[in-house]
């Protein structure tokens, strides 16, 4: 049964950082591409960044571009999401999911992951 647990949420200051870690387990970590998205209160589930098998693709949202950083250990089973220079609009809670999307024109789309974590929570306080 695959697994992916979250964790480095909390409740950060406007400007500061944190590093969310995603291990995963259940199935061979490094053939899938990972994904991080996050909902806020009252809105849609949102991408933020996703990051191939091998580590030599990426993608950000827009809204994250330049602060956010994904990348993944393969030999730890292991996604991550530096977020820096974070702001009051980046709260929400964050999901990491993995799966085989079939190319970077899908990684935003969350309908191609097949495993989803059950979140953690990220507040950034103004």
């Amino acid at each position: 049964q695959v697994q992916l647990v979250e964790s480095g949420g909390g409740l950060v200051q406007a400007g500061g950082s944190l590093r969310l870690s995603c291990a995963a387990s259940g199935r061979p970590f490094s053939n899938y591409d990972m994904a991080w998205f996050r909902q806020a209160p009252g809105k849609e589930r949102e991408f933020v960044a996703a990051i191939s098998w091998s580590g030599g693709s990426t993608l950000y949202a827009d809204s994250v571009k330049g602060r956010f950083a994904v990348s993944r250990d393969n030999a730890k089973n292991t996604a991550y999401l530096q977020m820096n220079s974070l702001k009051p609009e980046d709260t929400a809670v964050y999901f990491c999911a993995t799966g085989i999307p079939g190319g970077r024109n899908y990684y935003a789309r969350a309908g191609a992951y097949d495993y989803w974590g059950q979140g953690t929570q990220v507040t950034v306080s103004s």
